[in-house]
């Protein structure tokens, strides 16, 4: 089955994922849990009452109780999972995908997460099996409202220094049911908003903040409003990017590098996670800040892990996932919005805007993803570190090659590792200088087709 992916369940509604393989799912992850007890968060999408109940129904079919929480980020979700006595959840919702889309996202106890690795390849294989059919005694249903649980959680990561005015881009996703809980607890804060209204057809543009022309609506508004930086987020909230007064980008990793030294001036000598795609800097910032950094793999089961291992109070990636020890060691748009606001209140930060706070971060070039369609990746991966081995290379995720002296004109790098999420090859490139970095893309690009 296609919908069970690496980190999550998501297919097109209902030609791939419908009632009857929602309640599988549900009755299946019990079983994966043994559980007793599961809680169940839901996204606005049209089709989401309709999957979670089924997939509540197959959770109590096999015995488990269940918590409903009804409309749910996926953040709020996590926080739910891990404050309240259960055995795992999940939330329906497809993230940032378009409104046809729809899926799952999976924890066990304390929010841990569930990828393929660790039980979606298990549920994906049970649900091919016939179904179990109701326990004698099935689970009982209980709802829950943790709404303003959630928001004042949220609020408690808030301690700013001064006033400030934000851009904020919902994307008729569910930022749009969560800040208006959170937003009235911050009093130092004046918002702009835009497409606050949670909506499953996405009226006004996809809500994936990715891609750089779904910021153009938030850019737009830092220029109307004389914001002092903007923040759009996708469908679920578990992500939000950044731009600044100017409305230029923030890339994910820049953000991470800064942010990073937030945490350091609160928790000196605290361990950071960041993963491989990032730039050099926030390395640099991590050390810089006294702090200990540790370079991961893509993905949140892998930066979560990694972040438990150490006791990390922060990790970054460069999707625009940002993590938090103190939030369970999980994701949340939410929380990044508001480490963003106390770095920019800051009494040292006061008179300087984030333009010239992240411009010191911009000392090198690099390409963003660039992907490729490749029918052997495996190959192509292969004949990539037979070209390239003269150079300094590792296999964390893919193949990372880097060449030249830090310290001199002719340094640069690259990472190109398998998608976890799509058939695809993905390249990442950083040079010391722009020349350097335009000329390798090119080499890797006519490698690649």
């Amino acid at each position: 089955m296609g919908i069970f992916k690496a980190y999550d369940i998501r297919g097109v509604h209902p030609s791939e994922l419908d009632a009857d393989i929602a309640r599988r799912i549900g009755h299946a992850f019990a079983r994966l849990l043994d559980a007793k007890r599961l809680l169940v968060g839901r996204d606005m999408r049209v089709h989401s009452p309709e999957v979670a109940e089924a997939v509540i129904e197959g959770m109590r079919d096999a015995g488990a109780d269940v918590v409903c929480i009804g409309l749910a980020s996926t953040p709020m979700t996590y926080f739910a999972i891990g404050s309240q006595d259960v055995d795992g959840g999940l939330c329906v919702t497809a993230s940032h995908n378009t409104g046809e889309y729809n899926g799952m996202k999976l924890c066990s106890r304390g929010a841990r997460p569930i990828s393929r690795a660790n039980g979606i390849a298990d549920i994906e294989r049970m649900c091919a099996e016939p179904y179990p059919g109701a326990v004698a005694a099935r689970g009982s249903l209980e709802e829950l409202d943790l709404n303003e649980a959630y928001a004042a959680h949220v609020a408690s990561f808030c301690d700013m220094e001064g006033d400030i005015s934000l851009a904020i881009d919902a994307a008729n996703g569910m930022a749009g049911h969560t800040l208006p809980g959170i937003l009235p607890r911050l009093p130092r804060l004046t918002t702009s908003t835009l497409f606050m209204e949670p909506d499953g057809s996405f009226p006004n543009h996809e809500a994936n903040p990715l891609k750089e022309e779904n910021l153009d609506d938030v850019r737009a508004l830092v220029g109307s409003s004389g914001a002092a930086a903007g923040v759009g987020f996708d469908g679920d909230a578990d992500r939000c990017c950044f731009v600044d007064e100017t409305g230029e980008t923030v890339t994910a990793d820049l953000m991470t590098a800064l942010l990073a030294r937030e945490f350091l001036r609160k928790e000196p000598g605290a361990h950071i996670v960041y993963d491989l795609r990032s730039s050099w800097v926030v390395k640099e910032e991590i050390l810089a800040g006294g702090g200990v950094a540790h370079r991961d793999r893509v993905g949140h089961s892998f930066i979560k892990a990694t972040m438990r291992e150490h006791g990390a109070v922060f990790g970054g990636e460069l999707s625009g996932h940002f993590y938090f020890r103190d939030n369970f060691v999980c994701d949340s748009g939410a929380l990044a919005m508001v480490s963003a606001l106390n770095l920019l209140t800051r009494e040292e930060n006061q008179g300087r805007t984030l333009s010239q706070l992240v411009q010191g971060l911009r000392r090198y070039h690099s390409t963003g993803e660039i992907n490729f369609e490749v029918e052997d990746k495996a190959a192509a991966i292969a004949k990539l570190k037979e070209r390239y081995a003269d150079g300094r290379q590792d296999e964390l995720d893919g193949i990372t090659v880097e060449y030249g002296d830090l310290a001199s004109d002719d340094w640069w790098w690259f990472n190109v590792r398998m998608s976890n999420t799509e058939p695809l090859l993905r390249l990442n490139l950083e040079a010391k200088r722009e020349t350097t970095r335009d000329a390798r893309r090119d080499e890797l690009v006519a490698l690649l087709g």
